[in-house]
């Protein structure tokens, strides 16, 4: 016999934003200790977004794009962070930028809520146009 474990909302908020301290906390000491740990960036980048702290999440993709410059997950984050931010053109620069150097998932771009103050915009349909078709060709 299985017991179950509920838990509220509430609670499970409560012990998410403990285990988003905790690991931000200790990306930081990572990252004070090693600052060209690119997975700890990336990673560290993720947990400031999470938690609201965009301006701090831009930080790190800007020094991600220093350490990588031709990933495309680098440059598709910082657009995120951009687009987060309401730096619209700067955010399309650095889709554009992802897209150049490979990017392609056009669904999960589609549906990535970091990018939601994009959907309006010509530039969002036509980027994701030109990333449907790159992908249809294979």
């Amino acid at each position: 016999m299985t017991a179950s474990l509920t838990v509220s909302q509430d609670l499970r908020r409560q012990l998410d934003h403990l285990g988003n301290a905790f690991l931000r906390e200790f990306l930081e000491v990572e990252i004070a200790r090693h600052p060209s740990n690119v997975d700890a960036l990336a990673e560290l980048g993720q947990v400031y977004t999470q938690c609201g702290l965009w301006n701090r999440g831009l930080e790190v993709d800007q020094q991600l794009v220093q350490l990588v410059p031709e990933s495309p997950t680098v440059h598709y984050n910082l657009a995120c962070s951009q687009s987060l931010l309401g730096l619209v053109d700067a955010a399309f620069g650095s889709l554009e930028r992802a897209t150049d150097l490979g990017y392609c998932d056009y669904e999960f771009m589609e549906r990535d809520e970091d990018l939601a103050s994009l959907r309006d915009d010509q530039r969002f349909r036509s980027l994701l146009e030109r990333i449907r078709t790159k992908a249809r060709r294979g």
